[in-house]
């Protein structure tokens, strides 16, 4: 290695092309930029909704669940039945189910709300499941939604 001979290559310029200007703004195009990007940042709502409370994913997924129960007499869910009146979950996630059957002596009177209380139970996010049926305001085919009359033939 010691006597080989290395050639460094050379290349002549005569002239080279000036490399591009950067673009200076002025201090009113900053701002009105910063302006801009403040006011969106400003105008951005949060994306995360409540996981507990009235509106949040836990009651959003417990009516889901509840979707899935059918009563035995009637191809509707119970609660496009309106037989569902209420659905509570406090922030340590315990939901309270507020429910009625469509008359005292129902056959799954007994059994449905058992029912009702393991599917709530089943859904992420509840620690607890209470379920208190109801007589008072009585079911009624008005508390049916427009989804189970149009399957009832109602509509």
């Amino acid at each position: 290695m010691m006597g080989e001979e290395r050639k460094i290559e050379i290349e002549e310029v005569t002239e080279v092309t000036p490399p591009p200007r950067a673009r200076v703004e002025s201090a009113g195009e900053t701002f009105e930029r910063k302006r801009d990007y403040l006011a969106g940042f400003l105008a951005e709502k949060p994306v995360d909704a409540p996981v507990h409370g009235p509106g949040g994913d836990v009651q959003a997924a417990i009516v889901e669940a509840l979707k899935t129960i059918y009563d035995p007499e009637i191809p509707v869910d119970i609660y496009e039945l309106g037989l569902i009146y209420d659905v509570t979950v406090s922030q340590d996630g315990d939901a309270v189910v507020t429910m009625t059957l469509t008359t005292p002596h129902c056959p799954v009177a007994e059994s449905m709300p058992g029912e009702v209380e393991l599917r709530v139970l089943s859904v992420p996010g509840v620690r607890d499941a209470e379920v208190k049926l109801v007589w008072d305001p009585p079911w009624d085919p008005s508390k049916m939604s427009d989804e189970a009359r149009l399957e009832l033939g109602m509509l």
